[in-house]
């Protein structure tokens, strides 16, 4: 018997997708959906939408409710209680423990992983005028922005894609940084007046990534969802979670960590700073592509050696 018969005869009769219920969580959820129903066309594979705590509480930022585990928790419980097989997340919306009984089973290929510049004024940050209104969600890229540019003013946006969007039409900001990966993946890439380079503004650990997530009891799912696992972008996240865990990274820090294959090497930028940017330590490495979790460690010590725990105490 083949891979493929093989794998077809281990293909459960059905299969349950939890997602979030916004547009880009849907659209994650539907392409994996898809993938899996070309492989394993006897299967049912059916999408459970759910609205996360997170989608619910929009006016204040993530960094003071709790962070981007608001994201996963209602999809875990229905993993838990056997509502649902799988659950697909933005990688980068992944707190680095796992909880117990929890574990990424895939890590799909990575989409671009740059923040992008939105506006329908400016074609870049650089056009920007003093003054000039700049909407992030992210405390990542806040002080990224307040390091380059001290003299623009950034503003807390919350809320989907097109919420965020919406937002910037009606004139409530200059510009607005998305995450490229979510723009593009929702038909939305013609709204990108400028992808923004990585030396500029260091991407999210995991960002622009898929992770899906199952019950650690559940070998059977590891072994279906192999053909969508990508080992190289799993190498550069398992990197870049690494180092945020080994720093407690999370959206109330400012923190990032890119990693990224060149001839045929693990290369890997982080960096931490205070919300205002005012202090910023980086490093750069490079190491084996099977040594990703040491890299990202070796990453999280030169930050460290840096005076990270003093950025990162101060913060608390």
């Amino acid at each position: 018997m083949n891979h493929a018969s093989q794998s077809q005869a281990a293909a459960p009769e059905k299969l349950v997708i939890a997602s979030r219920e916004s547009a880009l969580a849907m659209w994650q959820a539907e392409h994996i959906r898809d993938h899996l129903a070309r492989l394993y066309p006897k299967t049912t594979i059916s999408i459970l939408g759910m609205t996360t705590q997170g989608d619910q509480i929009l006016d204040v930022t993530l960094s003071k409710i709790g962070g981007k585990g608001l994201f996963v928790k209602e999809l875990e419980t229905a993993l838990a209680d056997g509502r649902a097989d799988i659950a697909v997340h933005s990688l980068k919306d992944v707190p680095m423990h796992m909880p117990d009984g929890f574990m990424l089973c895939c890590i799909g290929k990575r989409e671009d992983p740059r923040d992008a510049f939105v506006s329908n004024q400016y074609s870049s940050l650089d056009e920007l005028p003093q003054g000039s209104v700049v909407g992030t969600s992210s405390l990542r890229r806040e002080s990224q922005l307040r390091a380059r540019f001290p003299h623009l003013k950034i503003e807390p946006l919350r809320g989907n894609v097109q919420t965020r969007l919406r937002k910037l039409d009606e004139g409530q900001y200059s510009a607005i940084i998305l995450a490229a990966a979510g723009l593009i993946r929702l038909g939305l890439g013609e709204r990108i007046r400028n992808f923004i380079p990585t030396g500029d503004s260091l991407p999210a650990v995991g960002q622009g990534a898929l992770g899906i997530e199952c019950r650690t009891d559940r070998q059977d799912l590891v072994a279906l969802l192999q053909p969508l696992h990508d080992s190289d972008t799993a190498a550069c996240v398992t990197a870049e979670r690494a180092m945020s865990r080994a720093l407690a990274g999370s959206c109330q820090v400012p923190l990032g960590g890119f990693a990224e294959i060149r001839d045929g090497k693990l290369f890997m930028r982080g960096f931490v700073s205070t919300p205002d940017g005012k202090r910023m330590v980086r490093a750069e490495q490079s190491g084996a592509l099977e040594a990703a979790e040491e890299l990202g460690n070796a990453i999280a010590a030169a930050l460290r050696s840096q005076g990270a725990d003093d950025i990162l105490a101060s913060l608390e």
